[in-house]
Protein backbone atom coordinates (compact mmCIF):
# COMPACT_ATOMS: atom_id res chain seq x y z
CA UNK A 1 0.00 0.00 0.00
CA UNK A 2 1.24 3.68 -0.85
CA UNK A 3 2.40 5.04 2.13
CA UNK A 4 -0.35 7.72 4.37
CA UNK A 5 -3.17 6.16 2.00
CA UNK A 6 -4.58 4.66 5.53
CA UNK A 7 -6.70 8.29 5.87
CA UNK A 8 -7.20 8.42 2.76
CA UNK A 9 -9.25 4.83 2.70
CA UNK A 10 -10.71 4.82 5.66
CA UNK A 11 -12.72 8.16 4.86
CA UNK A 12 -12.91 7.22 1.95
CA UNK A 13 -14.98 3.89 2.87
CA UNK A 14 -17.01 6.82 5.53
CA UNK A 15 -18.30 8.06 2.80
CA UNK A 16 -19.30 5.13 0.34
CA UNK A 17 -21.21 3.62 3.28
CA UNK A 18 -23.00 7.08 4.24
CA UNK A 19 -23.90 7.35 1.32
CA UNK A 20 -24.55 4.20 -0.14
CA UNK A 21 -22.25 4.45 -2.97
CA UNK A 22 -21.35 0.99 -3.62
CA UNK A 23 -23.79 -2.34 -4.28
CA UNK A 24 -22.66 -6.00 -3.83
CA UNK A 25 -21.32 -6.92 -7.28
CA UNK A 26 -20.30 -3.65 -8.73
CA UNK A 27 -18.04 -3.34 -11.57
CA UNK A 28 -16.53 0.46 -10.58
CA UNK A 29 -14.69 2.82 -13.54
CA UNK A 30 -12.39 5.54 -11.89
CA UNK A 31 -11.72 8.59 -14.23
CA UNK A 32 -8.48 9.00 -14.14
CA UNK A 33 -7.11 11.95 -15.64
CA UNK A 34 -3.44 11.74 -14.36
CA UNK A 35 -3.80 13.68 -11.61
CA UNK A 36 -3.12 13.60 -7.92
CA UNK A 37 -6.78 13.07 -7.46
CA UNK A 38 -7.97 10.63 -9.66
CA UNK A 39 -4.97 8.56 -8.86
CA UNK A 40 -5.07 8.26 -5.11
CA UNK A 41 -8.73 7.83 -5.53
CA UNK A 42 -8.20 4.44 -7.77
CA UNK A 43 -5.10 3.00 -5.50
CA UNK A 44 -7.74 4.24 -2.26
CA UNK A 45 -10.62 2.18 -3.98
CA UNK A 46 -8.53 -0.57 -5.04
CA UNK A 47 -7.14 -0.94 -1.62
CA UNK A 48 -10.93 -0.73 0.08
CA UNK A 49 -12.03 -3.49 -2.50
CA UNK A 50 -9.83 -6.52 -1.01
CA UNK A 51 -11.69 -6.33 2.18
CA UNK A 52 -15.07 -4.01 2.26
CA UNK A 53 -17.97 -6.08 2.79
CA UNK A 54 -19.63 -5.24 -0.52
CA UNK A 55 -17.53 -7.34 -3.20
CA UNK A 56 -16.76 -4.84 -5.34
CA UNK A 57 -13.94 -4.51 -8.83
CA UNK A 58 -12.55 -1.28 -9.97
CA UNK A 59 -10.81 -0.62 -13.26
CA UNK A 60 -8.92 2.83 -15.01
CA UNK A 61 -9.85 4.56 -17.26
CA UNK A 62 -8.96 8.01 -19.34
CA UNK A 63 -9.33 9.94 -22.10
CA UNK A 64 -6.12 11.00 -24.27
CA UNK A 65 -7.38 14.85 -24.58
CA UNK A 66 -5.00 15.63 -27.71
CA UNK A 67 -2.41 17.31 -25.81
CA UNK A 68 0.18 14.79 -25.50
CA UNK A 69 1.70 12.79 -22.60
CA UNK A 70 2.30 9.26 -22.06
CA UNK A 71 -0.15 7.17 -20.19
CA UNK A 72 2.45 4.74 -19.53
CA UNK A 73 3.18 5.42 -16.27
CA UNK A 74 -0.22 5.36 -15.60
CA UNK A 75 -0.65 1.64 -16.63
CA UNK A 76 2.15 0.79 -15.05
CA UNK A 77 0.33 1.89 -11.66
CA UNK A 78 -2.47 -0.10 -12.33
CA UNK A 79 -0.72 -2.94 -12.92
CA UNK A 80 1.12 -2.90 -9.57
CA UNK A 81 -2.33 -1.84 -8.08
CA UNK A 82 -3.90 -4.87 -10.15
CA UNK A 83 -6.40 -3.26 -11.81
CA UNK A 84 -7.17 -2.77 -15.26
CA UNK A 85 -7.01 0.57 -17.29
CA UNK A 86 -8.09 1.58 -20.86
CA UNK A 87 -7.30 4.57 -22.58
CA UNK A 88 -9.39 6.33 -25.34
CA UNK A 89 -7.99 8.73 -27.98
CA UNK A 90 -10.75 11.74 -28.72
CA UNK A 91 -10.32 14.61 -30.31
CA UNK A 92 -11.48 17.28 -27.48
CA UNK A 93 -8.66 19.80 -27.72
CA UNK A 94 -9.12 19.92 -31.63
CA UNK A 95 -12.51 21.08 -30.97
CA UNK A 96 -12.58 23.04 -27.98
CA UNK A 97 -8.86 24.97 -29.05
CA UNK A 98 -8.21 24.93 -32.26
CA UNK A 99 -12.42 24.74 -33.93
CA UNK A 100 -14.52 26.68 -31.57
CA UNK A 101 -11.33 28.77 -30.11
CA UNK A 102 -13.52 28.72 -26.44
CA UNK A 103 -12.16 31.49 -24.34
CA UNK A 104 -13.42 29.76 -21.25
CA UNK A 105 -13.00 26.24 -22.14
CA UNK A 106 -13.49 24.61 -19.03
CA UNK A 107 -17.23 24.11 -18.57
CA UNK A 108 -17.12 22.88 -22.15
CA UNK A 109 -14.32 20.92 -21.65
CA UNK A 110 -15.89 18.98 -18.72
CA UNK A 111 -18.97 18.26 -20.17
CA UNK A 112 -17.31 16.79 -23.02
CA UNK A 113 -15.35 14.68 -20.40
CA UNK A 114 -17.98 12.92 -18.15
CA UNK A 115 -20.33 12.29 -21.02
CA UNK A 116 -17.42 10.31 -22.76
CA UNK A 117 -15.93 8.63 -19.26
CA UNK A 118 -19.48 7.27 -18.96
CA UNK A 119 -19.75 5.84 -22.49
CA UNK A 120 -16.48 4.73 -22.06
CA UNK A 121 -17.24 2.85 -18.80
CA UNK A 122 -20.31 1.11 -20.04
CA UNK A 123 -18.05 -0.24 -23.10
CA UNK A 124 -16.17 -1.73 -20.32
CA UNK A 125 -19.44 -2.99 -18.81
CA UNK A 126 -19.42 -0.76 -15.73
CA UNK A 127 -22.81 1.31 -14.51
CA UNK A 128 -21.22 3.24 -11.80
CA UNK A 129 -18.17 5.94 -12.59
CA UNK A 130 -16.29 7.58 -9.47
CA UNK A 131 -14.84 10.50 -9.94
CA UNK A 132 -11.67 12.27 -7.66
CA UNK A 133 -13.82 15.30 -6.25
CA UNK A 134 -12.60 15.80 -2.94
CA UNK A 135 -13.80 17.97 0.21
CA UNK A 136 -11.96 20.92 -0.89
CA UNK A 137 -13.59 20.78 -4.04
CA UNK A 138 -17.29 20.64 -2.61
CA UNK A 139 -16.43 24.13 -0.67
CA UNK A 140 -15.20 25.55 -3.64
CA UNK A 141 -18.16 24.42 -5.65
CA UNK A 142 -20.35 25.75 -2.94
CA UNK A 143 -18.59 29.45 -2.95
CA UNK A 144 -18.36 29.53 -7.12
CA UNK A 145 -21.98 28.64 -7.63
CA UNK A 146 -23.07 31.56 -4.37
CA UNK A 147 -20.65 34.30 -5.69
CA UNK A 148 -20.69 33.36 -9.72
CA UNK A 149 -24.32 32.23 -9.94
CA UNK A 150 -26.04 33.25 -6.58
CA UNK A 151 -27.77 29.86 -5.67
CA UNK A 152 -27.06 27.35 -2.88
CA UNK A 153 -25.42 24.32 -4.86
CA UNK A 154 -23.22 21.60 -5.16
CA UNK A 155 -22.87 18.66 -6.98
CA UNK A 156 -23.93 15.49 -4.88
CA UNK A 157 -22.23 12.39 -3.41
CA UNK A 158 -23.99 10.29 -6.03
CA UNK A 159 -25.93 11.17 -9.28
CA UNK A 160 -27.68 8.82 -11.04
CA UNK A 161 -28.12 9.99 -15.13
CA UNK A 162 -31.05 8.69 -16.33
CA UNK A 163 -29.77 9.42 -20.28
CA UNK A 164 -27.07 6.76 -19.64
CA UNK A 165 -27.96 4.37 -16.66
CA UNK A 166 -24.78 5.92 -15.29
CA UNK A 167 -24.54 6.54 -11.99
CA UNK A 168 -21.50 8.90 -10.43
CA UNK A 169 -20.20 9.07 -7.57
CA UNK A 170 -17.91 10.79 -5.61
CA UNK A 171 -15.86 8.76 -2.56
CA UNK A 172 -13.54 11.35 -1.45
CA UNK A 173 -15.89 14.08 -0.24
CA UNK A 174 -14.59 13.54 3.38
CA UNK A 175 -11.00 13.53 2.39
CA UNK A 176 -8.95 17.15 2.48
CA UNK A 177 -6.58 18.11 -0.41
CA UNK A 178 -3.94 18.01 1.97
CA UNK A 179 -4.33 14.27 2.60
CA UNK A 180 -4.03 13.26 -0.94
CA UNK A 181 -1.12 15.38 -1.07
CA UNK A 182 0.33 13.61 1.82
CA UNK A 183 0.45 10.32 -0.04
CA UNK A 184 1.77 11.86 -3.22
CA UNK A 185 4.78 13.40 -1.99
CA UNK A 186 6.09 10.14 -0.58
CA UNK A 187 6.65 8.61 -4.03
CA UNK A 188 4.85 5.84 -5.90
CA UNK A 189 2.27 7.75 -7.45
CA UNK A 190 2.79 9.18 -11.40
CA UNK A 191 1.20 12.24 -11.24
CA UNK A 192 1.40 13.94 -14.78
CA UNK A 193 1.73 17.32 -15.84
CA UNK A 194 -1.06 18.76 -16.93
CA UNK A 195 -0.78 19.99 -20.41
CA UNK A 196 -4.15 21.99 -20.89
CA UNK A 197 -3.31 25.68 -21.63
CA UNK A 198 -6.02 26.73 -19.20
CA UNK A 199 -4.69 25.05 -16.25
CA UNK A 200 -4.50 27.28 -13.50
CA UNK A 201 -5.87 30.24 -15.05
CA UNK A 202 -9.47 29.21 -13.78
CA UNK A 203 -11.88 30.65 -11.24
CA UNK A 204 -11.87 27.66 -9.22
CA UNK A 205 -8.41 28.48 -8.38
CA UNK A 206 -8.98 31.41 -7.60
CA UNK A 207 -11.47 30.18 -4.67
CA UNK A 208 -9.02 27.61 -3.76
CA UNK A 209 -6.86 30.64 -2.82
CA UNK A 210 -9.54 32.90 -1.26
CA UNK A 211 -10.69 29.87 0.78
CA UNK A 212 -7.27 28.96 2.35
CA UNK A 213 -6.28 32.50 2.80
CA UNK A 214 -9.96 33.59 4.75
CA UNK A 215 -9.16 30.21 6.54
CA UNK A 216 -5.19 30.63 7.36
CA UNK A 217 -5.90 34.71 8.21
CA UNK A 218 -9.33 35.51 9.58
CA UNK A 219 -11.85 32.57 9.79
CA UNK A 220 -9.79 29.28 11.59
CA UNK A 221 -11.61 26.47 11.24
CA UNK A 222 -13.39 27.80 8.24
CA UNK A 223 -13.49 24.71 6.36
CA UNK A 224 -14.82 22.59 8.52
CA UNK A 225 -17.89 24.85 9.44
CA UNK A 226 -18.42 25.46 5.37
CA UNK A 227 -18.33 21.90 4.73
CA UNK A 228 -21.09 21.21 7.83
CA UNK A 229 -23.32 23.77 6.12
CA UNK A 230 -23.36 21.66 3.09
CA UNK A 231 -24.10 18.86 4.92
CA UNK A 232 -27.05 20.59 7.02
CA UNK A 233 -28.69 22.62 3.76
CA UNK A 234 -31.19 21.48 1.06
CA UNK A 235 -29.09 20.80 -1.54
CA UNK A 236 -30.20 17.79 -3.44
CA UNK A 237 -28.21 14.53 -2.90
CA UNK A 238 -26.57 15.74 0.45
CA UNK A 239 -29.12 14.92 3.38
CA UNK A 240 -28.50 11.69 5.31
Amino acid sequence: MLRNLNKVVSLTRKAIEEYDMVDENDRIAVGVSGGKDSLVLLAALAELSHYHPKNFTVFGISLDMGFGGDSLPIQKFAEELGVEYYVKKTNFKEIIFDIRKESNPCSLCAKMRRGALNDMAVEHGSRKVALGHHNDDVLETFFLSLLYEGRVSCFAPVTYLDRTGVTQIRPMIYVPERDIRGVVKHGGVPVAKSMCPADGATKREQMKEIIKRLERETTPGLKKRLFHAVRASKIEGWKL
